[in-house]
């Protein structure tokens, strides 16, 4: 018994190869189907933990192998994804932002870049049909479409299906400032970060409007286009946790006075060295609150002319300090001024030649929100 028992292994072994090697010829031949994709057959709980490692963009192909695919990748994908989802309404694209990386997950396209030389696959997302080609030079997935908006909708709602999750960031111009609307209505949370860019980077003065009082839900704004000629913001700020402007002629030391937010930053101000002592004053008096950073580079700042009435309240610290503001602003405050106010809360003032103004609030945040 002992003998026949290796040579019985053998000969099992024999067979099964003769078996798969007949089935593989079968299979080149097209007389049998090909059998299902090999990653499905492995058990769920390593089939999850396969699944959990891979990026979005390599899920999203995936996805389209077949209605398997997409099921077992919704039900089994449970690890949270390092990054925000994003949007841009620029180049129709959805994207994953993370510290560091930009991940393109997949891009709406005008159909007449579509190229009949490459190969393609029609595939079906929200019930319309579409081709779907690889991008030769990144390797990211591009749709076609007749009306690209309708395609980056399609898509929006694919992938925020097919992962459970909400758009976090919205990159738009003046073409797609709608759809910040149709986004909250179909998500769980609203959005939480809109970049604005106008066309040809000028805004109108409805747009600025509309993205600076109207979207109540938006907690992160940051504007990249210039304004109007003229621009006034003459009604009062709402609260914007995080308010970044590129193009910050038009804010005047009244809008500033205002605002309530965590961060500010103001790029190509015109506020002067007055404004800047009524600033600091203003926050030494209890305004501001929940201000943690504020930063405006404007053309030139007499620090000394800035800090003239305070010098009794601000002591010069040399040494170089790192700060990180609660939205991932870092600077290094050197030779900076701390200034307290009367409930204890303590500000560095950094000057940065020739016309840079940042105060720090300590201590730093410990929660993060990028």
């Amino acid at each position: 018994m002992t003998f026949f028992s290796p040579l019985f292994r053998f000969l099992s072994w024999i067979t099964s190869v003769l078996f798969q090697t007949f089935k593989s010829f079968l299979i080149l031949n097209g007389l049998l189907p090909p059998p299902p994709f090999p990653l499905f057959r492995v058990p769920c709980l390593p089939l999850g933990r396969i699944i959990d490692f891979m990026d979005p963009d390599a899920l999203v192909s995936l996805s389209f192998c077949s209605r398997k695919s997409h099921s077992v990748i919704k039900t089994q994908r449970k690890a949270p994804f390092n990054g925000r989802l994003g949007v841009s309404g620029l180049n129709r694209s959805v994207l994953f932002y993370s510290v560091g990386n930009l991940t393109h997950v997949f891009r709406a396209c005008s159909y007449s870049y579509f190229s009949n030389f490459e190969r393609s696959c029609h595939v079906k997302m929200n019930g319309l049909f579409g081709p779907v080609q690889v991008n030769r030079s990144n390797g990211n997935f591009v749709s076609y479409w007749d009306n690209t908006m309708d395609g980056l909708k399609a898509i929006i709602e694919y992938v925020t299906d097919l992962f459970n999750l909400d758009v976090v960031i919205f990159k738009l111009s003046k073409e797609s400032l709608h759809l910040i609307e149709w986004m909250n209505s179909r998500q769980k949370t609203p959005l939480k970060k809109v970049v604005y860019v106008g066309w040809r980077n000028r805004s109108s003065e409805e747009e600025l409007i509309y993205i600076l009082r109207d979207c109540t839900t938006l907690s992160e704004i940051s504007i990249h286009s210039e304004a109007p000629i003229n621009f006034q913001f003459l009604e009062k700020f709402r609260k914007i946790d995080c308010l970044e402007i590129w193009h910050g002629q038009w804010v005047t030391i009244g809008n500033l006075l205002t605002m309530d937010g965590i961060v500010i930053s103001l790029e190509k101000s015109t506020l002067t060295n007055i404004d800047f002592i009524i600033f600091l004053r203003h926050w030494l008096s209890g305004g501001w609150p929940r201000l943690k950073l504020f930063c405006a580079k404007t053309g030139y700042i007499n620090i000394f002319r800035v800090l003239a009435g305070l010098l009794h309240n601000a002591v010069y610290v040399e040494n170089s300090r790192d700060y990180t503001s609660p939205y991932g602003h870092q600077w290094t405050l050197s030779n900076g001024y701390d200034i307290k106010r009367a409930d204890g809360v303590t500000a560095t003032v950094h000057y940065q030649p020739p016309g840079v103004l940042v105060m720090a609030v300590w201590p730093e945040a410990s929660d993060h929100y990028n």
